[in-house]
């Protein structure tokens, strides 16, 4: 898996239906685990948090909806989309899950090419940079299409682990990142990379940030991590 693939969790207790969500996501760029029942769903999320959920409603012991809530009441993971799938059609239920914390509500039979047009629009909100679109913080420019970033009119010189930190800092400044977190989403979760490189890119992310001058925007936060601004 590349450290720069969305991840989709994919929820669905009929293994037909889970596996043609797969495949097709797949296709389109997404790296994708499986869960078959909301008990696992739950696990994968604190063992592997996913960037975006397709979570079936109706599933034995804990349904869609529970597994929905109980995502939305917890800090760390109340903001991952949620797309619910589900075979209710009444106003009512559509209604029911958006206000139990979907994000989107998608009624089977579904067109699988409209499924991931919602999957892509989610992702644009949480995960802009992988999908092309720039980023800006304050005087700092990233394009992830040309691979460049600029800090007022002058172009800086990152590599590409840099790159990616500051890609993951702006896609949501202000949040505070933990060593742990940074090592999942920049270097990957199949790498063994010890927590103090971390600190070592993230020096050289700020020395280029103010090779031409200005703050450094970085911000250390003692005993949690880093974040941006």
């Amino acid at each position: 898996m590349s450290v720069d693939q969305p991840r989709v969790l994919v929820v669905e207790d009929e293994p037909a239906q889970r596996e043609v969500l797969a495949y097709n996501l797949e296709a389109e760029g997404f790296a994708v685990s499986r869960a078959q029942n909301g008990e696992e769903a739950l696990l994968l999320v604190d063992e592997d948090m996913p960037d975006i959920i397709v979570l079936d409603w109706m599933m034995p012991n804990l349904s869609g909806i529970e597994v929905c809530r109980r995502l939305k009441i917890k800090p760390e993971t109340r903001s991952i989309p949620v797309i619910m799938l589900s075979a209710r059609t009444e106003e009512v239920d559509k209604v029911r899950g958006l206000e139990t914390g979907a994000d989107d509500y998608v009624v089977k039979p579904y067109s699988v090419i409209e499924l991931m047009a919602r999957v892509r629009s989610q992702l644009r909100r949480v995960r802009p940079a992988t999908v092309g679109q720039r980023l800006e913080f304050d005087d700092i420019v990233l394009d992830s299409e040309s691979h460049k970033v600029t800090r007022g009119r002058d172009e800086l010189k990152l590599g590409p682990t840099e790159f990616r930190l500051l890609s993951t800092f702006m896609e949501k400044p202000g949040r505070v990142w933990s060593r742990e977190q940074l090592l999942d989403r920049v270097w990957g979760r199949d790498i063994y990379v010890d927590t103090r490189t971390v600190d070592v890119h993230i020096g050289r992310l700020r020395k280029a940030l103010t090779y031409f001058g200005g703050t450094d925007p970085v911000r250390t936060v003692r005993g949690a991590g880093y974040a941006l601004g």
